[in-house]
């Protein structure tokens, strides 16, 4: 878990990590979350003479963010968890619930590398790939909470088996997840892995050259499926993979490029705000539940 101080212009005056003791079961998580915030607000009475106003906290999973309940996450073996009440007793002051990757693109949409664009879409490639979609200063997620999940639009109908039930969906085959496996299987080591594979492609290794551009293919196919629905000005790709800097992003902005017709070329950017994006997230997800509140 990572957490943050977050000021009113989104600086950020302290930060904290703590393991989630998943291991303990959900209701230990959940217990560790409470505590961590608990803990954060009295450093911040301690150490920045006055305590947090309000609180806003993002995890993975299903989020009914309306409703302030974290429905469903695998990884950490929870349902439908009232977090939002409980992190509001605990700290008694309003708290905002959001979804991890939905509230790290409200950070880089409005004071990361989207900033200023009136329409973008944010595509971390991580152990899967999702997405969020950013119109106005703030995320579509969508009549049921589910809007962004591009990892599961289907680029290679005969591909490998999803987690969600389908084949050839594009987090099988582009995520840093998926270029590990194809890397450990080029390249004969079982350890071997993304930032492996992407350091033999500028030593210019034909193997690791070909799982490359099989992942950058697969990965445009699905970005110019998600641009013609979306149209969106600025294209952010953050998470693991997008530390390969431009030997990521030359072949895809070439990639995608080559693939569209009509469509507007977005700017395609690396995301800016690395994995504080989900803290600065989370603040802003607080500041706008003070400043609705207010407002009303």
């Amino acid at each position: 878990m990572k957490a943050a101080l977050v000021g009113t212009d989104g600086t950020l005056l302290h930060e904290a990590r703590r393991a989630t003791g998943r291991e303990r079961g959900a209701d230990a998580v959940v217990e560790s979350i409470l505590a961590f915030a608990a803990d954060l607000r009295a450093h911040g009475e301690e150490h920045l003479g006055e305590s947090a106003v309000a609180a806003g906290v993002a995890v993975p999973g299903i989020v009914d963010a309306e409703k302030g309940i974290a429905v469903y996450a695998a990884n950490l073996g929870w349902r439908d968890v009232p977090l939002r009440a409980l992190l509001g007793e605990r700290l008694g002051v309003p708290v905002a619930l959001g979804h991890d990757v939905r509230t790290g693109g409200l950070a880089e949409g409005r004071i990361g590398a989207g900033r200023g664009a009136d329409r973008f879409l944010f595509v971390p490639l991580g152990t899967g790939i999702a997405g969020a979609i950013g119109i106005a200063g703030g995320i579509e997620a969508g009549a049921h909470g589910d809007a962004g999940e591009i990892g599961h639009i289907v680029v290679r109908p005969d591909g490998p088996d999803c987690s969600c039930g389908q084949r050839g969906c594009l987090e099988t085959l582009a995520s840093a997840a998926a270029v590990t496996r194809a890397w450990a299987a080029a390249s004969g080591d079982p350890g071997a892995d993304a930032a492996d594979c992407a350091k033999a492609v500028e030593s210019s290794d034909p193997a690791a050259v070909r799982v490359w551009q099989d992942a950058i293919d697969a990965l445009a196919a699905g970005l110019v499926t998600a641009l013609t629905l979306l149209d969106p000005g600025t294209l952010i790709i953050g998470g693991g993979l997008a530390e390969a800097g431009e030997t990521l992003f030359t072949p895809l902005r070439a990639a995608v490029e080559e693939r569209i017709t009509f469509q507007k070329l977005p700017h395609i950017v690396p995301a800016a705000l690395g994995d504080t994006a989900g803290c600065l997230g989370a603040g802003l997800l607080a500041w706008d539940l003070l400043s609705t509140e207010v407002s009303a």
